[in-house]
């Protein structure tokens, strides 16, 4: 049987997937998206983090991040992420899926998935094919005809920053782009 093992590594850079619960699609809603922001800024002041990049969808999110050089502890500060948001998404009125056995003896709510994938980029082609998977995303779930159209992602950052050309995987004014392949990542982490 395989063994599943998390890479640590210090000063990394990592490409995280994170899910609701059921997949219940609230993401999106203006009470969960300021809470998000907010609880990622929380726990950024305590364990700091950059962004590379970021999706925002109804049901998860894709964020790849690098940690300080003297630090691999990714773990604690996606805990941090997902406990400040459930506190306060719960508090202020939002709803969680109903909770099993299991998971109310584990004190476990039902607002995310207990768990999340994580990959460890290995160098820039690998930081350049999960970032062009995050900017993407929206347009595979048929969220967004273009990258651009999507307002919850990290895409027009990196525009202003000459990272994309803005029409990047465009079909406005008819242009036909081939979608990107995506060689390399795996199956598991591609939602």
């Amino acid at each position: 049987m395989p063994e599943y093992r998390r890479l640590f590594r210090p000063g990394g850079t990592y490409f995280f997937t994170l899910v609701t619960v059921d997949r219940r699609p609230f993401l999106c809603d203006d009470l969960a998206r300021f809470l998000l922001h907010e609880s990622i800024a929380a726990a950024r002041t305590n364990h700091p983090f950059h962004i590379n990049g970021i999706v925002l969808m109804p049901d998860h999110l894709h964020m790849m991040i690098t940690l300080p050089e003297d630090d691999q502890d990714f773990s604690h500060r996606l805990a941090a992420i997902k406990a400040i948001f459930t506190h306060d998404y719960l508090a202020a009125g939002g709803r969680e899926s109903l909770q099993s056995a299991s998971r109310r003896r584990h004190r476990h709510r039902g607002v995310w998935q207990r768990r999340f994938w994580e990959h460890l980029i290995r160098d820039q082609d690998d930081f350049n094919n999960h970032l062009d998977y995050i900017h993407y995303n929206p347009v595979k779930h048929s969220r967004a005809a273009c990258p651009h159209a999507w307002a919850y992602s990290s895409f027009k950052r990196w525009v202003s920053s000459d990272g994309y050309e803005p029409s990047w995987q465009c079909i406005c004014d008819g242009q036909c782009p081939v979608p990107p392949r995506f060689q390399g990542l795996g199956d598991l982490e591609l939602e």
